[in-house]
């Protein structure tokens, strides 16, 4: 069963674009260490703050192999440093989804 990780981020809309560059990075990194990206979504219409991620995976088993090899990777760590230093992400919480079929 497909298990799809849905990320909301409250940003900071005054560094909306330091947002959009670290959602950018994860472009690469999330595919290389196991995760199907579906994407990122920044604000457009409405609410300026809130930007979304949608990660899919084989299994919560295929999830937590992700987390290890994420953990692991550089690039990926500089990306979360990164987002500490500069401090954009306000908040996140992550709801897991099934599709209906």
């Amino acid at each position: 069963m497909t298990v799809t990780c849905c990320i909301r981020y409250v940003i900071d809309p005054f560094q909306a674009a330091e947002f959009e560059a670290y959602a950018r990075n994860w472009l690469t990194i999330i595919p290389a260490c196991g995760g199907d990206l579906l994407g990122y979504f920044l604000p457009h219409e409405g609410t300026n703050n809130v930007a979304l991620a949608l990660i899919s995976f084989e299994s919560l088993a295929a999830y937590e192999a992700y987390r290890a090899r994420l953990r692991a990777d550089a690039s990926g760590a500089a990306n979360f440093a990164m987002a500490q230093a500069k401090r954009f992400i306000l908040s996140e919480a992550r709801t897991w989804l099934t599709p209906v079929t």
